[in-house]
């Protein structure tokens, strides 16, 4: 527990609010920037070593692989908030039910999705449209994908747990340990070295898969080794049959998160679907742009996560000045680690995406992508911002229905309407993601402002 931090209502520094940012973003940036390290190798050796339809297959699965993933996502955002404000709070023995609830759900969970998945892979991917030339290589990666769901999910909620504690850093160190294991696994198995059968694209499910395993059972090991309080002890496993208070107020936290994800997916899917259309070109540019925007909306995510933990923690030991000033400096770290970063992306983008695109019309696709979207994304981390702070204090469905409303409401029928009746074109499908950026800000922006700032914030854990 923390050692030297200011009493219950007592005031706290700007300058103290903005180290432990820092301090905790810093790690959590760099581990979401070096999770992606392993998806832009692949997707470049892949796209330049097998080809433009592998690429396409992934891109293709990637929305539906995001919707099975919404879940526990929600969840772990759920069980972050808990574990957040009982940390604040220096309730051990809470923070331990929600650890021990939260994983008994999650491989449950992890455990039915699997199975579902593996069992409905192409009836899906033909759902949404996937080019009929990449369909059987989609299908097989997609299996493999479900089938290690209920690994990737324990160890995505573990590092939630760690986050929750203001413990950025561990994550980020194994977080190394994964990725050199993927990168080292990729070649081995895309191409059989070492006397290893030659995998190909499933090569990349498969170096995922094992790295995932490994780290977990490293990062078990090590907790326990530390005796952290979030190792996997008797404290913990007691807690495996389920508090029922608990799993209701974690689902109450983490159901409309996941709705939103997974709505959020739904809306990919629908986009996916109208890119399709544009051939496997546009599906290849438009896994390719992806791949580009996850970095420069790296920033915004982290910070969101940033201010949800520091937040609930700030929440938890009723330090309410503390929590004003964590929001000011999340705006104002957004604007600054957002420009940094989308200004050269702009400057550099078609050479960035050279790096695993060779086909000149894919390249222009994913170039055109970038150059209508890139600026949006700084109103999507302001808009982070508020959302996880109200989330941070249990407020979430309103910030969920704002989502779900920007995106359906405002970016699927743009999406649509300018590429299906216009001149536009494919152009009109990017030009969906900076609408529904300002419309989700106006809305949450303006409950924060009307509705939110006027409430009694109190902890959820007691």
């Amino acid at each position: 527990m923390p050692s030297e931090r200011p009493g219950p209502g007592a005031p706290e520094k700007k300058d103290t609010v903005l180290r432990a940012m820092i301090a905790f973003l810093i790690p959590l940036i760099l581990s979401n920037a070096l999770q992606s390290v392993g998806q832009l190798v692949g997707s470049i050796v892949v796209g330049r070593w097998i080809g433009v339809e592998a690429l396409a297959a992934i891109s293709a699965f990637f929305p539906l692989f995001f919707l099975v993933i919404s879940f526990v996502i929600g969840i772990g955002s759920g069980s972050a908030i808990l574990i957040g404000q009982a940390y604040g709070a220096r309730n051990e023995e809470k923070l331990k039910a929600v650890v021990g609830t939260t994983l008994t759900f999650t491989v449950i969970l992890g455990i039915v999705l699997a199975v579902l998945g593996g069992i409905f892979t192409e009836d899906i991917l033909l759902l949404i449209g996937t080019p009929s030339n990449i369909i059987d290589i989609s299908v097989h990666y997609a299996r493999i994908m479900f089938w290690s769901l209920p690994f990737l999910f324990l160890y995505a909620v573990y590092t939630t747990f760690m986050r929750g504690t203001g413990d950025s850093k561990t994550p980020f160190y194994f977080l190394i340990v994964s990725t050199a294991l993927n990168l080292i696994l990729l070649p081995v198995l895309i191409f059989g070295w070492i006397g290893l059968p030659k995998l190909g694209l499933y090569g990349a499910a498969y170096a995922n898969l094992v790295s995932t395993i490994v780290t977990f059972i490293a990062m078990l090991w090590y907790l326990r080794w530390k005796k952290h309080p979030l190792q996997f002890d008797a404290s913990v496993r007691r807690h495996l049959r389920m508090d029922r208070e608990m799993l209701k107020l974690l689902l109450r936290l983490g159901i409309p998160s996941s709705i939103s994800m997974i709505l959020v997916s739904l809306s990919e899917i629908a986009v996916i679907i109208f890119v399709n259309r544009f051939g496997s070109d546009a599906t290849a540019a438009y896994g390719a742009g992806n791949q580009v925007a996850s970095y420069v909306q790296m920033p915004a995510i982290s910070l969101g996560m940033t201010v949800s933990v520091l937040g609930a923690q700030s929440i938890g030991a009723g330090q309410l000045d503390r929590l004003k000033q964590v929001i000011r400096v999340g705006i104002m770290l957004n604007y600054i680690i957002g420009a940094i970063i989308i200004i050269p992306v702009y400057l550099f983008s078609e050479h960035i995406l050279s790096w695993f695109i060779t086909s000149g019309d894919t390249l222009d696709i994913a170039h055109r992508l970038l150059m209508i979207t890139l600026w949006s994304y700084l109103i999507f981390g302001h808009t982070q911002i508020y959302g996880a702070t109200m989330r941070s204090s249990g407020t979430v469905l309103w910030p969920t229905v704002f989502n779900i409303v920007s995106i359906w409401c405002v970016e699927v029928p743009v999406a649509y309407v300018l590429s299906y009746h216009t001149s536009l074109d494919i152009e009109g499908i990017w030009i969906g993601y900076p609408a529904a950026f300002i419309a989700s800000f106006i809305l949450v922006y303006s409950y924060y402002r009307f509705s939110w700032k006027k409430k009694q914030i109190t902890r959820l854990v007691h």
